[in-house]
């Protein structure tokens, strides 16, 4: 694919295995919001392009078909890859504008699981930074009868929301944890300094402590 002298120049900058987040905000923030250009460095496969391709996108321009298109293409990733990329895009583009999140709300049942995973990450993410929307008690209902039976991807964004659930909604709290025991997800697992375990028990009790709740 014969590309233009501004993206290959890009390429050039962002081809190497230290390439960073902070990177390739750094072009981004120079360029601005440029979709043509965005989609030119998406077409070339290459995970960092792509990567920077999402900040560059006119969110505008995000129908459903095309993040239709975005998502089987992210699904040619690796695992590591995919995951990054599908969070990457709701963090920077469909969580910016009320059309997408209207989207995202939408896929709780859709075939394809990144979007299942989007639908449950940006239930976490909202009770993240300290929302408690009215429906967690429905949600919380439907994470028991499916979290167990779901893809690897959608379960950690379902223990996530449970997660957030139990620390910030006290009510729903030993329910949230005796989840965590029941299925043992993540249990064992281990993380970097600094970070917190998903089991959920264990998440529960340290962000809570965190935050005195």
């Amino acid at each position: 694919m014969k590309i233009s002298t501004k993206a290959e120049k890009i390429l050039t900058q962002i081809s190497g295995t230290k390439t960073k987040l902070g990177d390739l905000r750094a072009i981004a923030r120079v360029i601005k919001k440029d979709h043509d250009l965005a989609m030119e460095l998406w077409e070339t496969e290459h995970f960092f392009a792509r990567q920077l391709s999402i900040l560059l996108m006119d969110k505008k321009l995000l129908s459903e078909e095309m993040i239709d298109d975005l998502v089987s293409d992210i699904n040619r990733h690796t695992d590591n890859e995919k995951l990054q990329l599908i969070d990457w895009l709701m963090a920077n583009q469909l969580m910016k504008d009320k059309k997408t999140i209207a989207l995202i709300e939408s896929w709780e049942d859709n075939q394809a699981s990144l979007k299942r995973r989007t639908f449950w990450y940006y239930q976490a993410r909202l009770r993240w930074i300290g929302q408690t929307p009215p429906d967690s008690e429905i949600l919380l209902s439907k994470i028991e009868n499916r979290i167990e039976k779901e893809e690897p991807e959608v379960q950690w964004a379902m223990n996530f929301t449970t997660g957030w659930i139990g620390v910030y909604e006290k009510k729903y709290r030993n329910r949230c944890i005796a989840l965590g025991e029941k299925t043992g997800l993540y249990k064992g697992q281990m993380v970097s300094k600094g970070c917190t375990p998903d089991y959920l028990p264990e998440f529960i009790s340290i962000e809570s402590n965190k935050r005195n709740l």
